[in-house]
């Protein structure tokens, strides 16, 4: 039943933190938290982190928002996370994923790329599955760092490990003890199986592939249990993690989601209501969430499933249960963005002038971007970028090239070093990026989606730069939810679910979602950003033909 008192906890792992909000009925983050997560890089394209140290900053978060909060009103918690691969061996401890040998170091990030020639190799099966990530799995997947473990680590990590993870799928574990697994994690990374009438893994897929071991014992390695997000996994909190995290016993926890959908979450059911736009009149399936932080992610579902070249998916209730979900994305938005910026001369002088102000280095940049336009009579932020071009594919293309290989390009660039220079690059790179989104929705609209607008959220939806370019360039208006942690209040939508305080996660969606802001797209750009995009386009041909000349 619900209540004035009733409260949820959600909780979020991303790249670089772990968080936790406390969250009321209404969806109003109540109290926040935030500690910050190891990450090693033993070589190029490694990234590691640790599932205890995971842990013990998530029991750090948790007790902070409960403090001082009467437990008895904490009806449920939801966990998101990254699409990370955690490997523990049989008895449940750390298993080392890394060349350093380190057990302590039991996590392939999402954005490892190490699993390249497992990944090419994966693609030249063209097994049926295929066709649900676009034709080519992607690196960042799990069934390429899988075979990579097999192949390099066979001693170290393959033979001893007992208990193959997806992150959110581990944070459950760790709270209840139950070995259940997300439905969004296994459908959207792991390759498995599921439409409106039935769901299993493919075991021609794992034995062709070389990961016929997996299939063992009814799947025990990587689970056969599995659940919509939502539901609630095992008997609660138990014992252990209650007192960890400073939570009551048999609390409910929710089956979880990965963080980029728990954002999806949190947006969809945004209200536009009152502000004149043919959009409060469409369905939630003309709206594309754009989850924006270190990479980003564009979450497009749909009632009958769609098969997008190089968007992953169709992925069927892998976010809003019922609804099929194609997934496409960016590996690198907002660290391509702090790459430009602290690899440029000019960085030391933006960082001291944003110590000084007490701001964000950001925050200096768009006030400086602001003069730049006045003293150059730009007719507009954009345009300061007439004859600068960035292809923003620094990390690889996700979505809907899917070439890992892809390189970042920069044309315009002079002997200049100083702060006009840098504005000019991070103008251009916020717009390759703008384009590269317009990209996606290209893609998505030409296997039958209709999307007529964006929902913004994560970190880089507070810039006001990142989002108007976003505006302009994809021509569509981009909405900002009331509540800017949206990926947070995702988590705790489910975990509301998993109360039975609400019937549905749909219901909790409609219900703990406010009203938005909206950006709109000045029209005067229209022309502008079509022969930007025009130019976008150009760029990855000439790469692609320099790489066929080269090669010859």
């Amino acid at each position: 039943m619900e209540n004035d008192n009733n409260l949820y906890i959600g909780v979020d792992v991303g790249t670089a933190s772990a968080r936790a909000a406390l969250v009321n009925k209404h969806g109003v983050i109540l109290k926040s938290s935030q500690q910050e997560i190891q990450i090693w890089e033993p070589a190029a394209d490694f990234y590691e982190q640790s599932s205890e140290d995971i842990w013990r900053a998530v029991c750090h978060v948790v007790k902070t928002v409960s403090d001082g909060v009467d437990v008895n009103c904490i009806h449920g918690i939801g966990f998101d996370a990254t699409c990370s691969l955690v490997v523990m061996d049989t008895n449940f401890q750390p298993i080392t994923v890394s060349p350093s040998g380190d057990n302590n170091q039991n996590i392939i990030m999402w954005m490892d790329h190490r699993a390249s020639k497992q990944a090419d190799f994966i693609n030249s099966t063209k097994h049926d599955v295929l066709k649900f990530v676009g034709g080519t799995i992607s690196l960042e997947q799990e069934p390429p760092k899988l075979l990579w473990l097999k192949q390099n680590l066979p001693k170290q990590c393959w033979d001893k490990a007992g208990h193959f993870f997806e992150l959110p799928d581990f944070l459950t574990w760790k709270a209840t003890g139950s070995l259940t697994r997300s439905l969004c994690c296994l459908v959207s990374k792991w390759m498995y199986q599921a439409n409106e009438t039935s769901q299993h893994w493919s075991d021609s897929f794992l034995q062709q592939i070389g990961l016929e071991e997996l299939i063992e014992n009814n799947y025990s390695k990587i689970g056969i249990d599995v659940q919509s997000p939502g539901k609630p996994v095992g008997a609660g909190l138990t014992e252990s993690a209650a007192s960890q995290l400073g939570l009551k016993v048999g609390t409910p926890v929710a089956t979880s989601l990965i963080d980029a959908h728990a954002g999806g979450v949190g947006v969809m059911e945004c209200g536009v209501k009152g502000q004149g736009l043919p959009l409060e009149n469409e369905p939630i399936t003309s709206r594309l969430p754009l989850i924006c932080g270190t990479s980003s992610c564009h979450m497009a579902i749909s009632e009958k499933a769609k098969f997008v070249d190089g968007v992953w998916g169709p992925y069927y209730s892998a976010m809003v249960p019922g609804y099929w979900l194609n997934e496409g994305g960016q590996s690198a938005t907002g660290k391509l963005i702090d790459h430009v910026i602290k690899t440029h001369p000019a960085y030391q002088q933006i960082l001291q002038q944003a110590e000084q102000s007490d701001s964000t280095i950001y925050t200096v940049l768009n006030n400086h971007v602001t003069k730049l336009v006045e003293r150059n009579h730009a007719a507009s932020l954009g345009q300061l970028t007439k004859d600068f071009h960035v292809w923003p594919d620094f990390h690889g293309n996700r979505s809907p090239i899917a070439d890992s290989s892809l390189k970042g390009m920069i044309c315009g660039l002079s002997l200049s070093t100083d702060i006009d220079n840098l504005c000019v690059l991070y103008l251009s790179t916020v717009q390759a990026l703008a384009l590269g989104t317009r990209h996606i929705i290209d893609a998505l609209e030409k296997a039958g989606h209709k999307i007529s607008s964006l929902i913004a959220c994560g970190g880089l939806s507070k810039n006001p730069v990142f989002v108007q370019i976003h505006a302009d360039a994809t021509g569509l208006p981009v909405v900002l939810p009331r509540e800017q942690e949206s990926v947070l209040l995702g988590a705790a939508i489910l975990g509301a679910c998993a109360s039975g305080d609400f019937s549905s996660v749909q219901e909790a969606m409609s219900k703990m979602s406010g009203v938005g802001e909206v950006v709109k797209p000045e029209e005067q750009e229209r022309d502008y950003y079509n022969r930007k995009y025009k130019v976008f386009h150009r760029m990855v041909q000439h790469q692609q033909e320099y790489h066929q000349l080269m090669s010859e």
